[in-house]
Parts: C-alpha cells; sequence; structure tokens
C-alpha cells in the first residue's frame, strides 16, 4: 500500500467549512481564514464581506442539500438547539462540531478549538489572548466607577427572559449588578424566564433590551406589571444594544458588545444618560 498516497488523500486539516451562526464565521475571519468558509448562515451580518458567501441556515434550520453541495469537510455550529442540524448532517456523511459555550471563558475556549480544529491555532489562540486583555481593560474601568449599578438586561420581552451567562458575566466585568444573576446558570432560556413583578422588586437603576433581531419598545418596558415604580422607568435609564454585538458568543460581545454595556453603566453610575439614536428610541450605546 502507497501510505503517502493514502494520506493525501485528505487535506490535514478542513478546507472547506461551513459555519451555522454567525460568531464562527467572525473568528475565522478574524485570524485571515475566510477563505476556509464556503457558507454561512443567514443571519451573519459581520464582518459584512461574509455575507457574500452562500446563506445555507437560520439559527434552527438549514438547507441540508445546500450545505452538502458545498462540499464542506467541517460544519461548526453552535448551541443543543442545533442538534437536529447536526444529526442530519452526520447522517449524510458530513463531519460536524457543534459547541455550546455560555460562559466568557467558553467563547474564548472554542475560539481556541476551532481555530485549531483548521490548522490555525496559533492564530485562534493570540485572538482569544487579544480578546481576554480587552475585558480586563473594561474590568480596570469598572473598578474606577462611584457605585455598581443594578442592571436588568432582558434577551426577550414575552415571557420576559433575562440575559445569558456570557452577558451577565460582561455586565458585571464592566461594572453593574446583574438583578438575575442567579438565572445565568441555566443554559436554556426557559431556565431565564422572568416574573415581570418579581424583575420589578428588585428594582434596577437600568434596563438594556436586546431583543434578538427585533426592535426594543419604551413602551412594553414601562407598561409591565410594577414597572411604573422601578428607578430605570423612572430615571429613564432604558437603553437598548442590538442583539448582533451582543447575543453571539464570539468576538463581537467580548468588543463591541463588552463596550456598549461598559458605556451605559458608567453612564448610569455617574448618573449621567446616554443619549437616544432617534426621538422616540430607547437609549443607546
Amino acid at each position: 500500500m502507497d501510505v503517502p498516497a493514502l494520506i493525501a488523500s485528505a487535506p490535514p486539516h478542513p478546507r472547506r467549512v461551513v459555519c451555522l451562526t454567525e460568531e464562527t464565521t467572525e473568528t475565522l475571519y478574524r485570524i485571515g481564514a475566510d477563505d476556509l468558509v464556503v457558507g454561512v448562515s443567514g443571519f451573519t451580518v459581520r464582518p459584512p464581506e461574509a455575507r457574500r458567501k452562500p446563506h445555507v441556515s437560520s439559527f434552527l434550520s438549514a438547507d441540508l442539500e445546500a450545505i452538502v453541495a458545498l462540499r464542506p469537510d467541517l460544519v461548526v455550529g453552535f448551541s443543543d438547539l442545533q442538534a437536529d442540524i447536526a444529526r442530519d448532517l452526520v447522517r449524510r456523511g458530513v463531519a460536524v462540531l457543534v459547541t455550546n459555550q455560555r460562559s466568557i471563558a467558553e467563547i474564548l475556549q472554542t475560539i481556541r478549538l476551532v481555530t485549531a480544529a483548521v490548522g490555525r491555532g496559533a492564530e485562534g489562540a493570540a485572538l482569544a489572548d487579544r480578546l481576554a486583555a480587552g475585558l480586563a481593560e473594561f474590568a480596570d474601568g469598572a473598578a474606577a466607577l462611584p457605585r455598581r449599578p443594578r442592571v436588568f438586561f432582558e434577551e426577550w420581552p414575552d415571557p420576559l427572559i433575562a440575559g445569558i451567562r456570557w452577558v451577565s458575566e460582561l455586565v458585571e466585568l464592566v461594572g453593574g449588578e446583574d438583578v438575575c444573576a442567579d438565572s445565568r446558570a441555566s443554559h436554556a432560556a426557559r431556565g431565564r424566564i422572568q416574573d415581570p413583578l418579581e424583575v420589578a422588586r428588585r428594582d434596577p437603576d437600568v434596563v438594556v433590551a436586546s431583543w434578538c433581531g427585533k426592535k426594543a419598545r419604551r413602551e412594553v418596558i414601562a407598561g409591565r406589571p410594577g414597572f411604573a415604580a422601578v428607578r430605570a422607568v423612572r430615571d429613564d435609564q432604558l437603553y437598548e444594544v442590538k442583539s448582533a454585538i451582543i447575543l453571539q458568543p464570539g468576538p463581537a460581545a467580548l468588543e463591541d458588545g463588552a463596550r456598549a454595556l461598559a458605556r451605559i453603566v458608567a453612564a448610569v453610575a455617574r448618573g449621567e444618560r446616554l443619549p437616544a439614536r432617534r426621538a422616540g428610541d430607547l437609549r443607546g450605546a
């Protein structure tokens, strides 16, 4: 048997990668491996040039035939919610890697894992180290704040869902106190469903909304049972952070998402208000 020819029948690392979620695409582009990406999620917005790649999935569904037609040697997904997609691709003979990161530490670990899988481990480790250094700078800035505002972060309005673990950790890293930190250990969104009256009882100084692709509305937040008496409503400290920069577990959340949260928390801690982007909108960062 010709052993060198046998080994050469496949590349040492994947060379055609389909990314079912945006954070993997962004990670590969950030390390200069965009040439490996042959298909992306239709929800991809970062980086903008990645949208020129074929769109093969949403979050909960995928065009399996389109993926197979791209001849990927690796498909990368995220979350148990993509388990059925992964199962169906594996049955078609496709190699699949599904990650399930929920914390800041797991996001950094996943960056190292995915980049190593495509033979770019050194570049991935360097990216993870830069992101970690940036987080340390945010934490240093938080240490200088005059107080730690109480923050309620909501990622969906009805049912009312509090922030996923990495968001809760970011809130605290930039100087806030997450009033629903007790629910962040739940991997599933159903474990983070909140009773509006209980959130009102915890009386956050600021509410940050990020409704996963849906525009947050002031009247919905202020009109909840008990919220008229909440300090954040009384002081008009209601903000929106776009879901694209905070609700995907990759570089965007640890940079732009953290930066937006830091601006909001710092303003509230100092008794200031950031402006709204347009009249009638929630305040923005």
